[in-house]
């Protein structure tokens, strides 16, 4: 199964072609907010590397938020027209998801992507690492960080991850002092959605896109100010 992924979610834009789990490219650039400069341009150079048109993808998957509102709805808008002249189904996978899954590893049990939300805020949640899968512990929203770190077991070790992550380093080390994990890793997700999207393609859990909705968490700073 050959599957086309993107997050535009971030100013770490990434584009991944994977046949089934595997990796076989992935285009990464930071492209601040010119996703729709860079998306389809990235798009096509994945495609005429591997000699594949739109119609041999056998699903997308794409990133769907939460980050910027005007990065998810190029995303959603480009892998929309994609899987509509196609017609072949969508799999929309939450940013801090795709967050979380990079940070799998033997040893990492709490998986916690922190975002940048601007305005004071991060877009986070908890994740546990349970065999092959992730279950999400503490809901994914916008907090302030205070209020979210104050959600998150104390006397556990905690692998962190995302933009959040720097700009909150110290507040993050005050709560937890040692059992704060910092793993080296980019924030370019485009694989970790592929992967995600696979898993729920294989399981028919594509979606038509029509019914693909984003995942923005609040309001936009335009809605607030109506």
């Amino acid at each position: 199964m050959y599957v086309l992924a993107a997050d535009t979610t971030t100013p770490t834009g990434s584009v991944a072609l994977l046949e089934n789990e595997k990796l076989l490219a992935e285009f990464n650039s930071e492209a601040g907010l010119k996703h729709s400069e860079k998306l389809l341009p990235a798009v096509d150079f994945l495609l005429h590397k591997f000699d594949l048109k739109a119609r041999d993808i056998d699903g997308f998957a794409i990133a769907v938020g939460p980050g910027s509102f005007t990065g998810i709805r190029v995303g959603l808008s480009t892998f929309k027209s994609l899987a509509y002249a196609s017609s072949k189904p969508v799999a929309p996978i939450a940013t801090l998801n795709a967050l979380a899954w990079k940070l799998r590893l033997p040893q990492a049990r709490l998986l916690c992507p922190v975002m940048d939300a601007k305005k004071g805020e991060v877009y986070a949640a908890l994740f546990e690492s349970r065999g092959s899968q992730i279950a999400e512990i503490v809901t994914q929203g916008a907090y302030k960080p205070d209020q979210f770190f104050s959600l998150l077991p104390a006397r556990r070790v905690i692998s962190f991850i995302g933009t959040g992550t720097d700009i909150y380093r110290e507040k993050i080390q005050k709560y937890f002092g040692d059992k704060s994990r910092f793993p080296r890793r980019s924030l370019f997700i485009a694989h970790e959605v592929g992967i995600l999207g696979y898993k729920l393609l294989k399981q028919g859990r594509g979606k038509n896109f029509l019914d693909i909705e984003p995942i923005y968490l609040r309001r936009s700073q335009a809605e607030d100010n109506l």
